[in-house]
């Protein structure tokens, strides 16, 4: 038996937290295949395991101590909990029709979750699951709740509009929304929270938002169909995906210009990144593949395969 074979068997065998927790893993929705890919982040950077999933996975999230997967089941109208180092179902919350991307707090204590076809964003206790509030935006067809690092602001883009809305979380409304261009996708804050960039498909534009401000204070250009968008945990680089082109651009966050872009696959969508920043994940839809990135030397250097059409990463 090789070394991921152990590795698999390890953590599938077990049926413990324990196993999970052996090593970092990334985990991929695969909305094609009705699958979660679990890859061992490592040296080999294979796939340990493969979990069945419900109706058509899209967004996805772990929590903090690793013990619970959270997937957005879009036909399924639910957000499903899943234990990763046994693939059991957990829980489930129902919560509308659609949903799509899916966000932890930075407390771990509340999950964000766009409600594609109810034009809402749910917020959801991520312990009992229960649903707290339905928050309407004003945007159509929400795709990203993305909560800014202080868990004071959530960011929703609706594919159906040219903006972002702001989202105060204690007063649970809208409060602003600002023009991104047309089909605004992927957001991401600086750790520091003091900005955000949001990524317009239709557009090929990445839009800087001030936080404090709430107002865009550059528009970068981008390249064919922008869409995913992930921070370097040094706040200095931004990744940006390019559905159209098949890349990943990179963005000095002092200059706001594009320093480097590495072709990774066909239509990348949604990313995450190591907690070190030295690895970057990449669904590649089209391609049944994840791409692994070095961030010192932006290149390409691995394609992992996955189930069909993965949609969403997620590292702890």
């Amino acid at each position: 038996m090789n070394a991921t074979a152990r590795r698999a068997a390890a953590f599938l065998a077990a049926g413990t937290i324990a196993a999970a927790h052996a090593s970092p893993f990334a985990y991929v929705s695969n909305e094609g295949s009705n699958s979660i890919s679990v890859i061992d982040i490592g040296d080999e950077d294979a796939v340990a395991a493969t979990l069945q999933a419900g109706s058509k996975p899209r967004g996805i999230a772990v929590s903090l101590d690793g013990s619970r997967l959270y997937v957005s089941e879009q036909t399924a109208g639910a957000v499903l909990v899943y234990d990763p180092s046994s693939g059991k179902r957990l829980a489930r919350a129902a919560v509308g029709a659609s949903p799509e991307g899916l966000y932890l707090s930075g407390d771990g204590k509340r999950l964000a979750v766009a409600v594609e076809e109810n034009d809402v964003v749910a917020i959801v206790d991520a312990a009992t699951m229960q649903v707290v509030k339905k928050i309407p935006i004003h945007g159509k067809n929400p795709e990203h709740a993305v909560w800014s690092p202080d868990g004071r602001w959530i960011y929703a883009s609706a594919e159906n509009t040219d903006a972002v809305d702001i989202i105060d979380v204690a007063r649970g409304e809208v409060v602003k929304s600002l023009t991104v261009g047309n089909r605004p996708r992927g957001i991401a804050f600086l750790p520091d929270g003091s900005r955000a960039y949001v990524a317009a498909e239709n557009a090929n534009l990445v839009s800087v938002i001030d936080v404090a401000k709430q107002e865009v204070v550059a528009r970068i250009p981008a390249s064919l169909r922008s869409n995913g968008v992930v921070v370097h945990p040094d706040g200095k680089r931004v990744y940006v995906s390019s559905g159209g082109k098949g890349t990943v651009q990179v963005i000095d966050v002092e200059t706001n210009r594009i320093v480097g872009e590495v072709a990774v696959g066909e239509r990348p969508w949604n990313m995450a990144i190591t907690p070190d920043g030295r690895r970057l994940y990449v669904a590649c839809g089209r391609s049944n593949a994840v791409a692994v990135v070095g961030t010192a030397s932006f290149t390409k250097l691995k394609e992992i395969a996955v189930g069909r059409l993965p949609w969403g990463v997620a590292i702890r």
